[in-house]
C-alpha cells in the first residue's frame, strides 16, 4: 500500500483546487472605490503581441490614470510601438523614462525609478506582455478601498505560439492556477503574482520601496510577503490577464520553467516541495504500476477534475488541451525534480546564480535585464 500513499494524499489536493476553481468564479461586487492610478511597466524589445498588451491598458474604462513606460534602451524597438500608442490614444497620458541602472535584478531597478516618476499615489505593475480586459482597472483597484488589503493580484493564462510554448501555457492552467487557488481558498496572505501587483505607495515606503527587494530574482514574491508583513492582506481580482508565450523551442520552454522553479525553492522551500503531492499524474502511474488501480483510477479522476476546472476559471478551456493534461503533467514532473537541484537561472541572457535566500549573483553579463 505504501506506493499508493502519494497518490492518496493527491486526492484530497486537487478537491480542494476544484472547490477553489467554483469559489474563484463565484463573482465579486465591483466598488465604487476609483483612486487616480500610475501604471508602472519596465518593457525590453518588442514581444509577441506587445501592441496589443500595452493597447489593451490605454483602452481602460476608468477616470483617471496614466501609463509609464520604463526603457532602458535609446534604441529598444518597443519605443516604436509606445509612440504608435501616443498617436492612437492623445488624450491618455503615457510617459518614457529611461530606467538604465545596475540592480542586480535590471526590473526592480526599473521599477525604483519609475516609483519616483509616478504622478499618483496608487501603483500598479505589470510585465509589458499582459494583456487585458477594459473594466480591469476597475476590478483590479476597487479591492483598493479597502484599508485592511495591501496589495491586489491576478491570476493570469498564457497563449503560446508553438506547441512547447502551448504546453508551457497548458501548465500555467493546470498546474500553477490550481496551486495559488487552492492556497487562497486557505490563506488570504502571502505572496502576488507579476502579473498584477495594485498597491499605495505608502504600503510601498514602509517595506523600503522597491530597493529593499533589487537583489531578488521573486521581486513578485518579495513584494507580496513583505507588504503581507505588515498585517495587510494580499487580495486577488476576479480579473484574468493573459501573457504571451511566443513560439519558443522545447529547450527555451525547460530553461524558462527550471528558472520558475528554483526561484520557487529558494523563495518558498516549505512550498515547493510540498508539490511533490501535487504532482498526481506520476504518483498515479506508479501506484497503477505497483497493483493499485483503484487508486491511481481514483487519483486520475480528481486530478483531471481539477485540470479542468482550472482551465475554466481562467479562461483556457479547450478540449484537445484538456486531453494533453497527463502528457503536461510529467513533463511538468519532470520541471519540479530539476528544479530540486541546481542554483543557477538564465534570465534575458545572464546567467546568475541564485543564493540560499533568493538574492541573485550574475555570473555572465549577456544583454540589460530591464
Amino acid at each position: 500500500m505504501i506506493p499508493a500513499i502519494p497518490a492518496l494524499l493527491g486526492i484530497p489536493y486537487n478537491l480542494l483546487a476544484v472547490a477553489g476553481a467554483i469559489w474563484f468564479r463565484r463573482g465579486a461586487t465591483i466598488s465604487n472605490f476609483r483612486p487616480p492610478v500610475s501604471i508602472l511597466k519596465p518593457v525590453r524589445g518588442r514581444d509577441p503581441g506587445f501592441y496589443e498588451a500595452i493597447r489593451s491598458h490605454a483602452i481602460q474604462r476608468y477616470p483617471e490614470f496614466e501609463i509609464v513606460f520604463g526603457v532602458a534602451d535609446p534604441a529598444d524597438p518597443a519605443l516604436e510601438d509606445i509612440d504608435e500608442l501616443r498617436r492612437e490614444f492623445p488624450s491618455v497620458p503615457i510617459r518614457v523614462v529611461g530606467t538604465a541602472n545596475d540592480a542586480p535584478n535590471r526590473k526592480v531597478g526599473a521599477l525604483e525609478i519609475l516609483a519616483r516618476e509616478a504622478r499618483y499615489d496608487t501603483l500598479l505593475v505589470n510585465d509589458g506582455d499582459i494583456r487585458v480586459e477594459p473594466d480591469y482597472l476597475v476590478r483590479v483597484l476597487g479591492l483598493l478601498g479597502d484599508p485592511r488589503i495591501g496589495l491586489v493580484t491576478c491570476l493570469y493564462r498564457g497563449h503560446g505560439g508553438s506547441l512547447p510554448s502551448r504546453a508551457e501555457a497548458l501548465g500555467i492552467a493546470t498546474e500553477f492556477a490550481p496551486s495559488v487557488l487552492v492556497a487562497r481558498l486557505l490563506s488570504s496572505s502571502g505572496f502576488a503574482l507579476g502579473s498584477t501587483m495594485a498597491f499605495r505607495r505608502r504600503e510601498l515606503d514602509a517595506i523600503g520601496g522597491f530597493a529593499s527587494i533589487r537583489e531578488f530574482l521573486a521581486d513578485d514574491y518579495q513584494l507580496g510577503a513583505r507588504i503581507s508583513a505588515l498585517g495587510k492582506r494580499i487580495a486577488m481580482s476576479d480579473s484574468v490577464v493573459e501573457t504571451n508565450l511566443g513560439a519558443g523551442n522545447w529547450a527555451e520552454v525547460w530553461r524558462h520553467q527550471t528558472r520558475w522553479s528554483r526561484t520557487i525553492r529558494v523563495s518558498r522551500p516549505g512550498g515547493y516541495f510540498g508539490y511533490a503531492v501535487t504532482q498526481a499524474t506520476f504518483w498515479c502511474l506508479v501506484a497503477a504500476a505497483t497493483g493499485h488501480w483503484q487508486v491511481a483510477l481514483t487519483g486520475m479522476v480528481a486530478r483531471m477534475a481539477a485540470a479542468g476546472a482550472a482551465m475554466s476559471a481562467v479562461g483556457a478551456w479547450n478540449s484537445a488541451d484538456f486531453l494533453a493534461v497527463p502528457f503536461r503533467d510529467l513533463f511538468g514532473f519532470a520541471v519540479w525534480c530539476a528544479g530540486i537541484v541546481g542554483n543557477h537561472v538564465e534570465w534575458r541572457g545572464t546567467r546568475f546564480r541564485l543564493m540560499p535566500d533568493g538574492r541573485i549573483r550574475p555570473v555572465s553579463q549577456g544583454a540589460p535585464t530591464p
